[in-house]
């Protein structure tokens, strides 16, 4: 059974709640409609209801069983003003700022998430909002995750008739967040990832630390950031499976792995990639999709308090519904 197909029939085991506050955007109703007719996630669909009905009408798409809260109508939305507030007051933000923000659907879907008393399990964005303001109203209102000092960005991604990583199912980290993170970044990175490569993909993480490099082949700043992470990893989580420095082909390829890192537990089995830096890790994630035609499941966010997902803003209706999926299987392994 294909990843996301895994991934469906695992959301359908406990239904979850996702919020969807681009709701007025063509490809949220379209996903909206395949998630509610294979049925494994309750849709919560935030904006204007008279457009959102208008743009489903228009296009004959179906959005009949999800909720629709517009926030300025919403029952809620005095209290989420007062919890902004609170939450926000000691920054600096005063009630008046905080009205006008629970109106963006973005900030109203992140109270409902921090509301104790509301249904909502997790939230994808970023269809048509940046992943700064996808991220920031997630960052001020639900905090980062208990065990977990840093937030990143992953991406699934799925390579059709692929030997290589997990039956072609791979994690790419960070591609989408964070610009050019130190080795204490990176540390928490790979752990992040190879965390949610298990609790995703259910199989062992094997995790590459990438470079330009290979145990040693260069010497420079950037590969030093990329041992001294490895290092730092395996003395933090010692039965992990992880090595570092490693070109891509020394992670991924086992006949390319015994002549350039014969040592390495690895053993080019590699199933978890952690980049250098973000243009590393975009431009990768970007040339897999188009011209080893990938499913790209992503950004994918880890270590914020509740399960909140980006979108790249040319996502489709399908890369919509599985983020969904997704979303819901976070949500009950968060719970």
């Amino acid at each position: 059974m294909a990843f996301i197909e895994e991934i469906k029939q695992r959301a359908k085991n406990e239904i979850k709640t996702i919020i969807l506050p681009e709701a007025e955007d063509i490809r949220i109703l379209q996903a909206t409609e395949k998630v509610l007719k294979e049925q494994y996630a309750n849709i919560i669909l935030l904006g204007n209801e008279a457009k959102i009905q208008e743009e489903a009408h228009k296009n004959n798409i179906s959005i009949a069983g999800a909720e629709i809260i517009e926030p300025t109508r919403s029952e809620n939305y005095k209290k989420y003003v007062e919890l902004l507030y609170e939450l926000r007051k000691n920054k600096g933000m005063t009630i008046e700022e905080a009205k006008e923000l629970v109106k963006d659907p973005v900030y109203f879907g992140m109270l409902m998430l921090k509301d104790e008393e509301s249904h909502a399990d997790g939230l994808v964005s970023g269809a048509i909002h940046s992943t700064s303001d996808t991220l920031r109203p997630a960052l001020q209102i639900l905090k980062t995750a208990p065990d977990t000092k840093l937030v990143s960005a992953f991406f699934i991604m799925v390579v059709p008739n692929c030997e290589y990583g997990e039956n072609g199912t791979f994690i790419f980290a960070d591609s989408g967040l964070n610009e050019n993170p130190g080795e204490l970044a990176l540390t928490e990175i790979a752990i992040s990832s190879s965390k949610s490569f298990r609790q995703l993909v259910q199989k062992e993480p094997k995790v590459a630390m990438l470079s330009y490099s290979t145990h040693g082949s260069a010497n420079s700043d950037s590969t030093r950031k990329v041992i001294k992470a490895t290092e730092k990893i395996k003395k933090k989580h010692p039965d992990l499976k992880v090595d570092g420095e490693l070109q891509l082909d020394a992670a991924i390829i086992p006949e390319i792995a015994e002549m350039k890192a014969p040592t390495s537990p690895l053993k080019g089995e590699a199933n978890v990639l952690i980049f250098p830096d973000l243009n590393a890790g975009n431009i990768g994630y970007k040339l897999v999709q188009r011209l080893g035609k990938a499913e790209a499941y992503g950004p994918l966010c880890q270590g914020i308090a509740k399960p909140v997902n980006d979108l790249s803003r040319g996502c489709s209706s399908d890369d919509v519904a599985g983020v969904i999926a997704i979303t819901a299987v976070q949500a009950q392994i968060s719970n």
